[in-house]
């Protein structure tokens, strides 16, 4: 057995695991099998937060793969000063907002439609009213971005305005339009 590995024994199999740091590394020196192994161990997570940032199936699994594609270019970047999933979290936020800016079509970007408040998104249909998923897939772009990496994600406004191009106060606006969307869309009143 290799060394730097553990042995891990079950009743019918006995088999070898690599830590992450050493899978890291491996992907860090170039090996494809290692790379596969972080892929598997990461994929759900990064799928979960690309689809809640872009609210569409089709859209998540694109931003998905671009998530892989930087990761396997930029492993280098990884100091290992914080946990990789940590690391790998404020990747996939970043390259999910910029996957989706280069999605948008030139006339939205050129008019910006979405935030003119002009178009209001059309509610999915044949769901459950208490669904808060669906109902944050609804929700306008920009406010929708803001809700997740706030509400859902944690980061600070003063984050969310670095990464998404805007003031601090847009992004305190955005929140409380989400909020404020959202309390409309479940029938929550405030009294």
């Amino acid at each position: 057995m290799e060394q730097g590995h553990q042995r891990i024994c079950c009743d019918r199999a006995v088999f070898t695991a690599k830590s992450q740091s050493e899978v890291i590394a491996d992907v860090k020196a170039g090996s494809k099998y290692a790379f596969k192994t972080l892929y598997e161990q990461h994929i759900g997570r990064v799928y979960a937060l690309c689809y809640r940032l872009t609210g569409d199936k089709s859209l998540a699994e694109d931003a998905s793969q671009e998530v892989f594609i930087q990761l396997w270019r930029k492993i280098a970047n990884y100091d290992g000063n914080s946990q990789f999933s940590t690391w790998l979290h404020s990747v996939t936020a970043n390259v999910t907002i910029s996957y989706m800016r280069k999605q948008r079509s030139w006339f939205q970007r050129m008019l910006n439609i979405e935030t003119s408040g002009i178009t209001e998104p059309v509610a999915p249909q044949e769901t459950d009213d208490n669904d808060l998923d669906m109902h944050i897939r609804a929700l306008p772009e920009r406010a929708r971005l803001v809700f997740v990496l706030y509400a859902v994600e944690g980061y600070r406004h003063e984050e969310i305005a670095s990464m998404l191009n805007m003031a601090v106060g847009s992004s305190k606006a955005q929140l409380h339009r989400a909020r404020g969307l959202l309390k409309n869309a479940m029938g929550c009143t405030d009294e």
